[in-house]
């Protein structure tokens, strides 16, 4: 996987607050094909959890109109050509992360296309829900060192949410909930500070506290309602506010 070039740092500083349509152009007629790729964990591949397959990315480049008649029209193929390239695997670490990226070629500098990402919550789970050390501090850093050398732009990254809602009585990790949040909310600073170099943030974390059981599978997984939402939290960064 290739260092990020210099010129397209450049190109992400416009970024903003821009979809990724918005730095394209919305022109059917105009408009390359845009690609968009998934990397992380089982919040952009929990398609085994619902009896659909279904799963964020392929709802973002296509929605299904009748599981979820509420988005039709607002997915990336009724503005253009669209192609899905979903790496993201279940049960994904950070360190996981390179190896999805294994082989990536993109297509010449001007094709359109954006990346997005979610990890850490595994991660927490494997250890780093109780770190009092430097875990996070690792876990950043390998972060941070991935998406700098990704040479797909704009990135968006997505937080970890809390599928307890933020009820202790919920608590399934076997850890005092004080510091299991505290680690949640230290590892989801580091995702915002990478974001803010890189791209954006996806608050999944906020979305998902408004939520309620059925957006979750397996205790932590997203539903198909969760697949939808979890869509729903990214669809504004990739069609739009």
């Amino acid at each position: 996987m290739a260092a990020f070039q210099a010129t397209r740092r450049h190109f992400i500083q416009g970024f903003g607050g821009a979809s990724v349509l918005t730095l394209f152009g919305c022109n059917r007629r105009e408009q390359a094909m845009v690609r968009l790729y998934t990397f992380g964990d089982s919040i952009l591949n929990c398609g085994r959890y619902n009896e659909f397959g279904v799963h964020p990315g392929q709802l973002l480049v296509q929605n299904d109109d009748r599981l979820f008649p509420e988005f039709q029209g607002q997915d990336l193929i009724s503005r253009g050509p669209a192609q899905l390239e979903h790496r993201a695997r279940d049960g994904a670490t950070v360190d996981n992360l390179p190896s999805q990226a294994h082989q990536l070629r993109v297509e010449g500098r001007t094709m359109p296309a954006a990346a997005l990402i979610t990890i850490g919550g595994n991660d927490l789970l494997r250890g780093l829900i109780k770190d009092t050390g430097a875990g996070i501090t690792i876990f950043a850093n390998a972060l941070d060192t991935f998406v700098q050398q990704l040479p797909i732009r704009p990135v968006v990254l997505g937080n970890v949410y809390d599928p307890t809602f933020g009820d202790d009585r919920r608590n399934f990790v076997g850890v005092e909930p004080a510091i299991a949040r505290k680690n949640l909310q230290r590892m989801n600073t580091e995702i915002q500070q990478i974001a803010n170099r890189y791209g954006q943030l996806v608050d999944l974390h906020a979305h998902f506290l408004k939520g309620d059981p059925s957006w979750f599978t397996a205790t932590i997984e997203p539903s198909l309602q969760g697949a939808s939402e979890v869509r729903r939290a990214f669809l504004p960064y990739v069609l739009g506010k």
